[in-house]
């Protein structure tokens, strides 16, 4: 699913040293088929040249209400009109008072004010600015108006105070937009979704894993919260940021994950158990072994946590994955007879494509009654948004009945 293909996206850009990291984001977007656009405060271009986003996007920068476009006649408007998505990043603590306030003194405010399309705002500024009163109640009304408010990130600010402030990460900017975007058809749903791999510990400095990356699981998690669900993603170690707008629990043992998932399994709707859990753990040895020293791993099984959550659910959906080598469809079929499953994701992991460590994936979704349905090669992120797709609708017939 390409959300952002031939998408008109237009950026607002105000006075703030973050105006740096814009150029990032346009990447980001353009590499996922989309057209931009870019407003400039006279602010802004304190920080940053127009040549710079003309460059960078191909088309003209606009900076004055006041200075005839050609292409946009009534330029104020017509930037609007051509919008699927508006964008002010980085947003300044001036620029969230005059939004809150309606006020129309400059081409940025002018815009948002005629624009019908669904409005993103990332503010950036000082740690004591953000948390000041007026900021936050105008954060409120902006909220209580329609407007999507991103929350800053933590961590070191320009002016050398640590705490929150600082712009999100563009990655977590861009699927915000595209969560604008999105019909948020999984709103009042709880998710919990599993990712990555397990770290079972043979001493204290080595320990056996799998090769899972952690992508499906994050892409599932992802697109969930995209589409409104309130997403918990309980993750093994990746390299991977968890995305935006998740209660994101890490962990490291199956142990660690066995027990996170089932202090929050009684609150969920639907649990998708993406994560690649070792079967097997080592006999802890509590010292480093030495390469003199002879050694035997005694393994033993970890708990089974899908058999666990199909004794225990309730009102629950369950899905599970079967990730497998040989007799995929057979040892998926048995898994979710097993361990009472509503559906099950079956991958060969031997398929080119379809394996651990890359960002596409071909599955065949088994539901429990035994229909199957076999899927293409796709991206990651788009046999997320399907299986969603079905995930939802089984929801759908739960609250139903």
């Amino acid at each position: 699913m390409d959300i952002l293909k031939d998408k008109h996206i237009l950026i607002g850009i105000t006075g703030s040293i973050a105006a740096y990291r814009i150029p990032d984001l346009i990447r980001l977007l353009q590499g996922q088929g989309a057209e931009v656009k870019v407003i400039l405060t006279k602010g802004a271009q304190a920080f940053i040249t127009p040549l710079t986003f003309a460059a960078l996007t191909r088309n003209q920068v606009y900076t004055d209400i006041f200075e005839f476009y050609p292409e946009h006649p009534v330029i104020h408007l017509d930037l609007g009109a051509w919008a699927d998505a508006f964008v002010i990043a980085p947003a300044s603590a001036n620029i969230l008072a005059k939004l809150a306030q309606g006020i129309a003194d400059d081409l940025l405010t002018s815009t948002v004010l005629g624009c019908k399309k669904p409005v993103l705002i990332c503010p950036a500024m000082n740690t004591n600015m953000y948390f000041n009163a007026a900021v936050q109640a105008n954060i409120a009304r902006l909220r209580e108006f329609g407007m999507d408010v991103m929350t800053p990130a933590q961590g070191k600010l320009a002016c050398g105070v640590e705490g929150a402030g600082r712009l999100p990460d563009v990655q977590g900017i861009l699927e915000k937009i595209e969560a604008i975007l999105l019909p948020q058809d999984l709103a009042g749903y709880k998710m919990l979704v599993t990712a990555g791999p397990t770290q079972e510990p043979i001493d204290p400095v080595r320990f056996i894993s799998n090769r899972s990356s952690g992508k499906m699981g994050l892409a599932i998690a992802c697109a969930a919260c995209q589409r409104g669900a309130e997403v918990t993603l309980i993750s093994g170690p990746t390299h991977l940021k968890p995305p935006y707008g998740v209660n994101f629990i890490p962990v490291t043992t199956a142990e660690e994950m066995k027990n996170a998932i089932l202090k929050s399994f009684p609150q969920m709707d639907a649990v998708i158990m993406a994560a690649a859990v070792a079967d097997f753990k080592p006999a802890y040895v509590p010292h480093k072994i030495k390469k003199s020293e002879q050694i035997t791993l005694s393994m033993q099984k970890t708990d089974d946590i899908l058999s666990l959550l199909g004794q225990q659910k309730q009102h629950q959906l369950l899905v599970g994955f079967a990730a497998e080598t040989q007799n995929l469809i057979k040892e998926a079929c048995k898994k979710i007879r097993q361990k009472n499953l509503d559906m099950i994701v079956a991958n060969n992991v031997m398929q080119p494509g379809a394996g651990f460590e890359v960002s596409t994936n071909q599955v065949t979704i088994i539901y429990r009654n035994g229909v199957r349905e076999q899927w293409p090669l796709m991206t990651k992120k788009a046999v997320a948004m399907r299986l969603l797709d079905r995930v939802k609708e089984l929801l759908s017939r739960c609250r139903m009945s």
